[in-house]
C-alpha cells in the first residue's frame, strides 16, 4: 500500500491477536511500529521479533486507561521512533453477561478499556498532528456497537459511542488533513473472544452458532483485519474520513 514505508504507527492492545497480526503487516510495510500493550512483556517481545525482521519497533507497557500513563507512553515512543503518523486504538476487553447480572464495577472496568483508553490515546497523540497539518487514525470498534449483541451490552455502548466519537472528531480535524476512520470487525478467533465465549460445551455451542450465521461459514481472523486498517491508514485512503468499514464475512452488512 502506498505511503506507509517509515511512517510510525502506534498500535494499542499491540501484543493481542489481532494487534500482533497488525503490527507484524505494517512493519512489513516499512513502517516503524510502537507496540503498546498492558502486557508489558508481550510488547517487548513482538518489538523484538520485528526488530529481528529488520523493522524500526518498540514495545511499551501502558495501561491505556491511565491518562497520565498514556501521555508519557506517548511522549517516549515519539522519542524513540518520532512523531506518530497512525494512530490505531486496537485494545479492547470484555466479558459475556447480561446485562441485569452485571455490577457498576465491570462497567467502570469496560468503559475504562474500550471508550476512556482510546480517549486518551485520541487527547494526547491528535494535538501533534495537528500541529504538523497530517495524519491517520483508526479506530478499532465492534459491529456490537452498530447493531448490538446479547451478552455485551456495556461492550457494546463504548464502541457505539467510539463510532460517534470518531465521526465527530473526523469533522473536527478535517482541515488539518487528518484522517479518521473505524474497522468494526465481526466476531473473530482471538483470546478475546474465546475468553467472551467461555471454555466448554457452552462455548463450542456460540462458536457453532456464529459460524453456520456467518455467511462465510467461519470466524474472522486476525489477518482478515488487518488489510483494512492499514488501508485507512494509507495513502491510498487519503480522501476517506468518517468512515465505519466492517470486517465480518457478512455477518453484518449495515449501511
Amino acid at each position: 500500500m502506498q505511503g506507509l514505508k517509515d511512517k510510525v504507527v502506534l498500535v494499542t492492545g499491540g501484543a493481542g491477536g489481532i494487534g500482533s497480526a497488525l503490527c507484524r503487516r505494517f512493519a512489513a510495510e516499512g513502517s516503524a511500529v510502537a507496540v503498546f500493550d498492558l502486557n508489558a512483556e508481550g510488547a517487548a517481545k513482538l518489538a523484538a521479533e520485528l526488530q529481528a525482521s529488520g523493522a524500526r519497533a518498540a514495545g511499551y507497557g501502558v495501561d491505556i486507561s491511565d491518562y497520565d500513563a498514556v501521555a508519557a507512553a506517548v511522549q517516549q515512543a515519539e522519542a524513540e521512533l518520532g512523531p506518530v503518523d497512525v494512530l490505531v486504538n486496537n485494545a479492547g476487553w470484555d466479558v459475556a453477561a447480561r446485562f441485569v447480572d452485571t455490577d457498576p464495577a465491570l462497567w467502570q472496568k469496560i468503559i475504562a478499556i474500550n471508550l476512556v483508553g482510546p480517549l486518551n490515546l485520541h487527547h494526547t497523540v491528535i494535538k501533534g498532528m495537528i500541529a504538523r497539518g497530517r495524519g491517520r487514525v483508526v479506530n478499532v470498534a465492534s459491529d456490537a456497537g452498530r447493531v448490538g449483541s446479547s451478552g455485551e451490552s456495556v461492550y457494546s455502548a463504548c464502541k457505539g459511542g467510539l463510532i460517534a466519537f470518531s465521526k465527530t472528531l473526523a469533522r473536527e480535524v478535517a482541515r488539518k488533513r487528518i484522517n479518521v476512520n473505524v474497522v468494526c470487525p465481526g466476531p473473530t478467533d482471538t483470546a478475546l473472544f474465546r475468553d467472551f465465549a467461555g471454555e466448554g460445551e457452552s462455548g463450542d455451542k456460540l462458536r457453532s452458532a456464529l459460524e453456520k450465521a456467518i455467511p462465510f461459514g467461519r470466524l474472522g481472523q486476525p489477518d482478515d483485519v488487518v488489510g483494512a486498517i492499514c488501508f485507512l491508514a494509507s495513502d491510498d485512503a487519503a480522501f476517506i474520513t468518517g468512515q465505519v468499514l466492517s470486517v465480518s464475512g457478512g455477518l453484518t452488512m449495515a449501511g
